[in-house]
């Protein structure tokens, strides 16, 4: 089994992007976030992405279809069901050639302590991996300035899993940081409810780090233009769908940033906005 054979079968199961890092990007995480907690022989760490359909935003886009468009083939069905089938069905490839692999959902929050640590020096259940580090430490892309994850192939339009195995693979280089977004701004313009605060911070792996702007996620929460908060698996909010995900849709296609490239462009109609109460602005 080699590299060029995983990505090779992911694709056949579907996959549209597979990423490979080595253990050694992620050790220096914190036992909590560190995927060696959860697997302490993995030598390599696989991320695998299907694709946000484009159509999916649309019923948002004009302000007529939430959940049966978004809500469920750029979220429910896409995670729950077409990613976890690839995610299943790699695994059980990984396990035919005779190596361990464990599948792991890309949940998006810092944790759900459920129980005590089961001996002194292990984590408390249950460890979540850092997964738009996972992402970046395998190649796929990076962490925009607006705290989306961008690939160069979508933009912020996809889902991930990973996979971690005891096989060691060749991995993928490091994206350069900030050679997709280019810190163009276009979503913190166009957040109606004016949640980013100013501030930044960096994330990346170590000496790779991006500048990402803060937003208060109180406020995010409260969003009306395409947000989603699913509790309990993703306590953060989803933002793919809401004004500040579509703006950065809208300005990667028109630079032509993505290889993911269409006939006409997203933006057809002038931007509908809600303020807090969901009254128009």
């Amino acid at each position: 089994m080699n590299a060029a054979e995983v990505k090779s079968i992911a694709k056949q199961f579907g996959a549209d992007l597979v990423g490979i890092a080595p253990i050694e990007r992620l050790a220096h995480l914190p036992k909590e976030q560190n995927p060696l907690s959860i697997f302490p022989q993995a030598k390599s760490v696989i991320v695998i992405g299907r694709r946000i359909l484009r159509g999916s935003l649309r019923g948002i886009e004009e302000g007529t279809n939430f959940d049966g468009t978004y809500g469920a083939f750029g979220f429910r069905y896409l995670e729950d069901n077409f990613l976890a089938k690839t995610t299943y069905d790699l695994t059980c490839w990984i396990e035919a050639q005779g190596f361990e692999a464990v599948p792991l959902f890309s949940y998006d929050h810092d944790g759900s302590i459920q129980a005590v640590p089961v001996t002194p020096g292990k984590p408390a259940p249950n460890v979540y991996l850092k997964w738009q580090l996972s992402a970046h430490a395998a190649g796929l892309g990076e962490v925009g300035l607006g705290g989306f994850f961008l690939t160069p192939e979508f933009g912020h339009r996809q889902r991930f899993a990973t996979l971690l195995t005891d096989e060691e693979l060749e991995a993928d280089p490091v994206l350069p940081a900030n050679s997709i977004c280019k810190d163009c701004r276009a979503c913190i313009d166009a957040c109606p409810l004016k949640a980013y605060s100013g501030a930044t911070h960096k994330e990346g792996t170590p000496g790779n780090e991006s500048e990402v702007a803060d937003y208060d996620a109180a406020v995010c929460a409260k969003c009306q233009n395409g947000a989603w908060i699913l509790p309990g698996r993703f306590d953060h909010v989803d933002r793919c769908a809401s004004s500040c995900g579509r703006e950065c849709l809208v300005a990667l296609e028109k630079k032509g940033a993505l290889s993911n490239k269409f006939q006409n462009e997203f933006r057809k109609r002038s931007v509908w906005k809600n303020d807090v109460p969901g009254r128009a602005k």
